[in-house]
């Protein structure tokens, strides 16, 4: 399984930004999705979810209200739409992918930078 992430760039506080990521190679039966991102010094740290049916969704509580996560099953996508963005969401957004709804990622994509700018 490959995965493309895009989306990233600068955006000004309070912008938003959309980003995508595209599932291709092997695919499974059923999938889930996420994001997580980097901050330079930190430790990656989960953002969002979205498991196959997308009915069951999570979300870090630093970006719930602000980020929405959806997918398209047929396309093999995943999207994170983010909205009044923050300096503290600069980062190296990730994408991944799990088979089934638990348990580990198995599966990564090689990161988009968000640069939030005040």
């Amino acid at each position: 399984v490959q995965l493309q992430a895009s989306g990233g760039g600068l955006v000004q506080v309070g912008g938003s930004l959309r980003l995508s990521c595209a599932a291709s190679g092997r695919t499974f039966s059923s999938y889930s999705m996420g994001w997580f991102r980097q901050a330079p010094g930190k430790e990656r740290e989960f953002v969002a979810s979205i498991n196959w049916g997308g009915l069951s969704i999570y979300y870090a509580d630093s970006v719930k209200g602000r980020f929405t996560i959806s997918r398209d099953n047929r396309k093999n996508t995943v999207l994170l739409q983010m909205n009044s963005l923050k300096p503290e969401d600069t980062a190296v957004y990730y994408c991944a992918l799990r088979r089934g709804d638990f348990g580990s990622y198995d599966y990564w994509g090689q990161g988009t930078l968000v640069t939030v700018s005040s």
